[in-house]
């Protein structure tokens, strides 16, 4: 895990110091810097070392010829293997590292290596012969790559947003469409950013670049839900997810450094560590209280996670967090993010990181996917609630929408109910990606400026989405439609980036055993009547690991993390929200309305309306442009983080 920078066109060479200090915190072992002024093409790379932490690990690496060189940043879990069948072929390598298999199977295999690999990664490799560069990311998504093109320059590109705009050669220009979506969705899908022109690589997707321009954008990984779905019984279905699992916690376990893992408590975390204590027994784990976070009648997590811990003998460490200490927190929070992601959710990875950093861990195993292989979360319940309406006549269905809109004054559940009729008179296209939605379209786009409003008035929020579900499989189940965009854009472009920036910024590497290639293809290949029963999601991954874990662990409810945002707004956060979206604050931005701003604020705080999470995204995009726009963006360093941590068994 490390993180990766470059360019090929008319920059100066000493840009690479700059993206490589600002890339700091996710490789504080090593650094380098290659620059070739006959091709003007520069490479930058920052260490974290995990397989083979000697000097011979060491990136920018070359091909023993010096016709290749590479920037890479993950991990290739079948690296040994591939290196195996490239060493049959005569060829010897110099040291341990997965990178310098990549280097050697793209001499021999050019851009199919691709279909070889599985791992987590971005990287770029300059091709002196065919005088390009070529750069993919992973299947899934897991690691991030940013690129942009300059007019006047050529073609940059970082691991992280900041990295690249520390250099001052893009155009601070906001992206109004991005910032849109971000809040519609709270993220951004599709891979668009803040700043207009530069973008994130998509999952699966691949780049060549010649002559400081892209000639070649691709997806290289075929979607796995184009494969033939297999018709099993329940317990056969069971079987193999469970082998899968353990060969996939197995196979991501290698390392030369200590490996830990995430707790939680929930399903997916302990089913990932029950399989990874079968190797190692003695494996560490890390969780949060958040006794001091939760509203009343939130699910408290620890309990459950100290069961699993006794359960399967492990030691657990736990790292205690209050409400203010989160609400200080959260301006540097949507710095290291480089995104407004208006979520306070990633603050628990980077609190959790930096304790297991404390503890000498580089590398955590988490249960991030299980939701979105298997269904977990509760707009796929309330898909299957469908059923119960949705052949209802079209003015009935209109009635049922227009009604929801009055229940999010009762509570969570009003909330809940209101958000799975809020398109109960669309297509089925169209309700499907409105579950995804956490506010009403109109409201948001009437929020924007008079100029930006009317360039949004044709704009349609949803349009990444529904254009990628005309990519998939005809007549494939409503579920496994939603599983396909989860796994594209929520899991994409919001858990695993903000996993990714948040335990990088404790110098701590993630990996994320449900999304293994044969896993996910397993799980997508799986009829909906083994993922979804009723109201019981996960079923064939709660059968597949009843006999590792205590059946009140398995069978729990889910309980995600919900931070007590709307108290948060009307105390800790009711001077942040004061200051970053006052009426004079909004008006100098130009981007919002400050009427519309600050009425939508007093109607939240008199409680005519619940508009909590637009009202954090709003704050984040101003947090944002204060750092990202006015000034240059700061990396999130540890000493900004309040960490009360204590060691329990």
């Amino acid at each position: 895990m490390c993180g990766i920078a470059g360019f090929q066109g008319r920059f100066a060479p000493d840009l690479l110091s700059a993206c490589v200090d600002a890339l700091s915190h996710r490789g504080p072992d090593d650094s380098g810097e290659w620059y070739s002024s006959r091709s003007q093409v520069g490479l930058a790379h920052r260490r974290l070392s995990i397989i083979d932490v000697s000097p011979r690990g060491h990136q920018p690496m070359h091909t023993p010829s010096r016709t290749a060189v590479i920037v890479f940043n993950g991990e290739i879990y079948n690296f040994r293997e591939l290196r195996a069948d490239i060493e049959r072929s005569g060829h010897s390598f110099r040291g341990q590292s997965d990178t310098e298999v990549l280097l050697a199977l793209y001499e021999a295999k050019g851009e199919a290596m691709l279909s070889l690999l599985n791992g987590i990664f971005a990287f770029a490799i300059w091709d002196d012969a065919a005088q390009s560069l070529f750069l993919a990311c992973d299947a899934m998504g897991v690691k991030p790559l940013y690129f942009a093109q300059t007019a006047a320059e050529g073609f940059l590109f970082a691991s992280e947003l900041k990295a690249l705009m520390c250099t001052g050669t893009i155009p601070a220009t906001l992206d109004v469409v991005s910032l849109f979506r971000t809040l519609g969705y709270l993220w951004s899908p599709g891979g668009a950013t803040p700043i207009r022109g530069v973008r994130r690589l998509g999952p699966g997707e691949a780049l060549r670049v010649r002559d400081c321009r892209i000639v070649r954008q691709w997806t290289w990984a075929p979607s796995t839900w184009l494969a033939e779905p297999i018709d099993v019984g329940s317990a056969e279905a069971a079987r193999r997810v469970e082998e899968s699992l353990r060969t996939a916690v197995h196979r991501q376990m290698v390392a030369d450094v200590p490996v830990g893992a995430f707790l939680s408590g929930g399903v997916d975390s302990s089913a990932v560590v029950a399989m990874a204590s079968e190797q190692a027994p003695q494996i560490e784990c890390f969780t949060i209280d958040t006794g001091g976070v939760r509203d009343r009648g939130m699910a408290d997590d620890l309990p459950y996670a100290r069961q699993v811990a006794r359960h399967l003998g492990v030691k657990l460490h736990i790292v205690r967090i209050d409400s203010s200490q989160m609400a200080q927190d959260l301006e540097q929070m949507v710095v290291q993010l480089d995104e407004p992601l208006a979520d306070p959710a990633p603050l628990n990875v980077l609190y959790i990181s930096q304790l297991a950093r404390q503890h000498g861990m580089k590398v955590l195993l988490s249960g991030a996917g299980g939701d979105d292989l298997f269904s977990g979360y509760r707009r796929h319940r309330a898909l299957d609630f469908e059923r119960y309406w949705s052949g209802l006549p079209r003015p009935v269905r209109t009635g049922l929408r227009r009604a929801s809109g009055r229940l999010t004054a009762f509570g969570s559940s009003g909330r809940r109910i209101a958000k799975a009729l809020a398109h109960a008179d669309s297509t089925r296209e169209r309700r499907l990606t409105g579950y995804f939605l956490w506010a009403d379209v109109v409201r948001i786009r009437s929020l924007f400026a008079p100029e930006h409003r009317l360039a949004l008035a044709t704009e349609r929020i949803e349009a990444p989405l529904e254009d990628y579900m005309r990519t998939l499989p005809q007549g494939m189940p409503p579920l496994h439609q939603m599983l396909a965009l989860e796994q594209r854009f929520f899991l994409a472009d919001h858990n695993l980036l903000y996993t990714d920036k948040m335990s990088m910024a404790a110098g701590v590497e993630v990996r994320v055993p449900f999304l293994d290639n044969d896993l996910v293809r397993l799980a997508n290949a799986l009829p909906v009547n083994v993922k979804q029963r009723g109201r019981h999601g996960k079923w064939v991954l709660k059968k597949a690991i009843e006999r590792h874990l205590p059946y009140e662990i398995v069978h729990r409810p889910k309980a995600g993390f919900g931070a007590p945002l709307r108290r948060w707004l009307q105390h800790d956060l009711r001077e942040l929200v004061d200051d970053t979206l006052s009426m004079a604050s909004v008006r100098h931005r130009g981007l919002f309305d400050p009427v519309a701003v600050d009425t939508l604020i007093a109607d939240d705080r008199a409680g005519r309306v619940d508009a909590a999470y637009t009202i954090l995204g709003l704050m984040c995009i101003e947090i944002w442009c204060r750092n990202f726009l006015d000034s240059a963006p700061r990396r999130f360093t540890s000493d900004r983080v309040r960490l009360r941590a204590s060691a329990v068994v």
